[in-house]
């Protein structure tokens, strides 16, 4: 809990106060109730003498809690975000036809985006960038699953890994401001979702300084490693022997992206894992943590326990403290 007013709480400190008026003026009764010669009256109520302090422990309470409504409390929780961009950065070299994640890297990661774009609001713009040898923008950012889905259909392997290059095409477009309505540009909650399997062979930009860019324009990205540490990627040779090469991801370089933009990592070995990834990051993207007053109910609260405190004096003495 927070308050956006935390000056006000320096009321509380009348608390103790109260408390110690009250202490001082109950035995300065006892010290007049003494004096009362009637003994056998004084026994028969002293069982019930507890409950006199009742109206003043909901008055102390009501006291309290209207102080704490002055200060203008706030809870963080969670609601629901209607708009924002996701821009998906996806790795499509050839190490992507590995079968280490069924039925193969490629399909593993189409069949994951997919899952993302069905869970998240459709009123979220989803963006596509693949990068093989070279980086390329295979989509806009758009509400339209349609062409989403036409594009990750047509995604196909080839060549090294120019991640740096995709992620800074990747970048480029959540930075693009989108139309007002009103003639003008607006910008939405933006985020980058990176799936590599291998490490940055190729390209002109250095993944990290990309990622620098992204921290400084508040850009959050998510970065996956998809594969197994002892992923082998099999090639037919013209002479019919299998070439096998190691292609384990680059999970150093990822972790290093996702902590300096303030993102988050995550390890992919099978297709189930990156399918709870995928689906996780729906759910995260789609929610949004806000803050949410509560100054009617701590004003209404000490309200009741005020009106209760008089009841009880009431029912119990018919009449006020």
């Amino acid at each position: 809990m927070s308050f956006r007013e935390p000056l006000a709480l320096v009321g509380l400190a009348l608390l103790p106060l109260v408390i110690a008026a009250y202490v001082a003026a109950q035995r300065r009764r006892r010290r007049f109730a003494v004096r009362y010669t009637n003994v056998d009256l004084l026994a028969s109520v002293a069982g019930a003498s507890w409950l006199r302090h009742v109206p003043a422990l909901f008055a102390l309470l009501a006291l309290g809690a209207l102080l704490v409504s002055l200060a203008r409390p706030q809870r963080t929780v969670a609601a629901q975000r209607k708009e924002a961009t996701i821009v998906l950065v996806t790795d499509t070299s050839g190490s992507m036809l590995a079968k280490d994640v069924r039925p193969d890297r490629l399909i593993a990661a189409r069949e994951a985006a997919r899952t993302l774009a069905r869970q998240v609001p459709e009123d979220f713009r989803i963006g596509l960038i693949k990068f093989g040898s070279h980086a390329e923008q295979v989509l806009e950012p758009t509400t339209d699953r349609q062409r989403l889905n036409l594009a990750l259909q047509a995604l196909s392997v080839k060549g090294a890994t120019a991640m740096g290059d995709g992620l800074k095409l990747g970048l480029d477009a959540a930075n693009t401001p989108v139309p007002d309505g009103l003639g003008g540009t607006r910008k939405l909650p933006t985020a980058i979702v990176l799936l590599s399997d291998g490490a940055n062979t190729t390209g002109e930009n250095d993944p990290i300084d990309v990622a620098q860019a992204a921290r400084k324009a508040r850009i959050k990205i998510y970065t996956v490693a998809l594969g197994t540490p002892g992923g082998v990627l099999e090639t037919k040779q013209k002479d019919g022997s299998i070439k096998r090469e190691s292609v384990p991801p680059d999970t150093l370089t990822l972790q290093e992206i996702a902590r300096e933009t303030g993102g988050r990592y995550f390890n992919a070995p099978d297709a189930d894992q990156l399918q709870a990834i995928y689906s996780g990051l729906a759910t995260r993207f789609a929610t949004v943590r806000e803050k949410q007053e509560m100054t009617a109910a701590f004003a209404g609260g000490g309200l009741v326990l005020l009106v209760g405190g008089l009841a009880f004096s009431l029912l119990r003495g018919g009449r006020l403290p």
